[in-house]
């Protein structure tokens, strides 16, 4: 072989080595960005319900939307912030699906979930503004046939044994949490619905993944949230004549937790607080956190209470549900919230 053929080789594969470097490095710098249709870093924003995101829409300055997949996504400048909007849609499939898209298509460094919910802790009222530190799935489950311990894998101990179905029970202290009991004339009867964990993948955990049973708020936009004093009004502005009797107060700490059904039953809200000490339920927050957690991307929600789920608070629920009470509330915290953010950076 001659000398020249041998540097040829040696040159050739130097570029083949750099281009393969360039082509990795460019695909990690892409998938570190994720954003498939823009590239400004943004806080992203991901509310269920029309009212609710219609309010912040409103307060967005040099606006553009974005129809991806049908769903529309605003982006733009919201009390000094960049920030991108999506209305997901009530439902935890549809609060899924649209945060993963906002991630994929924009760069997103902060998730902000706003809207309304029911209450569970007796002591919140409607009109208060929440703010979880955490939030989880209660009705992910294992239902068993009867209120024993569910043991498909073997013997039960204080934690089931449900490992070999690729499932893991709730547990606190070591031991799985209670199953829901219902009221009957003749006592309390066991519904052998046992919460479970879910299971996530990210970049940290893989391949084995890992089992949770709630996922943490950002603990630097929590601490921003506890310094607000915002303005909560009592009476809805669709309706004025239609107020509340306890001035609607902002509270930050607590779980929070959301499920697929639209809870109205006194006796599960019961078991929920008495279980978990829930503040409110949902039926897309618990979700919108599991795919920040899988992206790593810190996240924060505010929910205001439009109701106490399943229960007798006031007399016309409907009525209080459309006098823009509760969503007026949250968008005020969340605004006043963006304003400190801003501050804050």
């Amino acid at each position: 072989m001659s000398a020249l053929t041998s540097l040829l080789k040696k040159f050739a594969c130097a570029l083949l080595t750099g281009g393969m470097l360039l082509a990795v490095s460019g695909a990690a710098h892409a998938e570190k960005k994720r954003c498939l249709s823009e590239c400004t870093p943004r806080i992203g924003i991901v509310s269920a319900f029309g009212a609710e995101a219609d309010i912040l829409l409103e307060q967005t300055q040099k606006k553009r939307d974005w129809r991806i997949n049908g769903n529309r996504f605003t982006t733009g400048v919201l009390r000094g912030n960049p920030v991108v909007i999506v209305l997901s849609g009530v439902s935890m499939v549809n609060a899924t699906m649209a945060t993963q898209l906002m991630l994929d298509h924009f760069h997103v460094e902060r998730l902000l979930m706003s809207g309304i919910a029911g209450g569970v802790n007796p002591a919140n009222h409607v009109g208060d503004v929440v703010v979880p530190e955490s939030w989880a799935m209660p009705m992910e489950v294992y239902w068993n046939g009867d209120g024993s311990l569910p043991a498909a894998c073997g013997k039960a101990g204080d934690t089931g044994n449900v490992g070999c179905l690729g499932l893991k029970l709730a547990t606190e202290n070591g031991k799985a949490r209670p199953d829901y009991q219902f009221d009957t004339p003749g006592g309390k009867v066991s519904s052998g619905l046992f919460m479970r964990d879910s299971f996530v993948m990210n970049a940290a955990n893989a391949p084995q993944g890992e089992f949770r049973f709630e996922f943490q708020a950002d603990a630097q936009m929590l601490a921003v949230a506890r310094t607000l004093q915002p303005a909560l009004a009592t009476c809805g502005p669709k309706n004025p004549a239609l107020c509340v009797a306890v001035q609607p107060t902002l509270k930050v700490g607590g779980r929070g937790i959301s499920g697929t059904a639209f809870l109205a039953n006194a006796g599960y809200r019961t078991y929920l607080y008495d279980t978990l000490q829930a503040q409110l339920v949902d039926m897309e927050t618990a979700a919108f956190a599991q795919v920040a957690y899988a992206n790593g991307v810190p996240f924060i929600a505010f929910r205001s209470v439009s109701d106490l789920a399943g229960g007798n608070d006031f007399k016309d629920v409907g009525a209080f549900f459309g006098s823009g009470l509760a969503e007026t509330n949250e968008a005020n915290v969340t605004l006043a919230f963006l304003e400190a953010w801003k501050r804050r950076r």
